[in-house]
């Protein structure tokens, strides 16, 4: 490996962050600031004035289209990349404010809710990604737990539903009633 460095690859007209730009709102200069969600361009007369750009991507940037129209107004929808992640909205922004989560749709476990008796209970998950179990009678129902729920009744009490609960000792079979929670044979 050679010991020399080529200057080239230094020089200031060659780096993209070096264009001088100019504030839309007051004319100023814009300088890069850095705040703790990354750096930004900032006005050079702030605190007169407070114009900002984002350097990053993560602004709603567009990542595929999708060949679908909105159910709001008709224009396509777009996968867009947000700065809390992945996002499906309306070509039509700002005029038209659809979104939607890419994330699969619930997902049905066919088992009555034995709360209420009119509902079923759903998959869904916390905001911290963890996956339970709800009534879709939701606000009206509460009925929520975290195991998978099985098909059955319970030995000792006889409510209408079991979960299943992993151990070391290999899965087993428990009640669902926060009261009981034998565990069944």
């Amino acid at each position: 490996m050679s010991g020399k460095i080529n200057d080239q690859l230094f020089s200031a007209h060659e780096h993209a962050l070096d264009q001088e730009q100019t504030c839309p709102k007051c004319g100023s200069k814009l300088v890069i600031r850095n705040s703790k969600r990354g750096p930004f361009w900032g006005c050079a007369a702030y605190p007169v004035c407070d114009y900002i750009k984002s350097l990053s991507q993560n602004d709603g940037h567009i990542v595929k289209y999708l060949g679908k129209p909105c159910p709001d107004c008709g224009s396509e929808l777009l996968l867009r990349q947000g700065r809390y992640g992945m996002f499906i909205g309306c070509d039509g922004y700002p005029d038209c404010q659809h979104i939607e989560s890419p994330e699969k749709k619930a997902e049905d476990t066919k088992l009555m809710c034995p709360e209420c008796g009119k509902g079923h209970l759903i998959e869904r998950k916390s905001r911290y990604g963890k996956v339970f179990y709800a009534c879709d009678q939701y606000p009206s129902c509460r009925f929520a737990i975290n195991n998978k729920p099985i098909a059955g009744e319970c030995q000792s009490c006889g409510f209408g539903l079991l979960i299943e609960k992993k151990l070391a000792s290999g899965t087993k079979q428990q009640c669902a009633d926060r009261k009981c929670h034998a565990y069944q044979e």
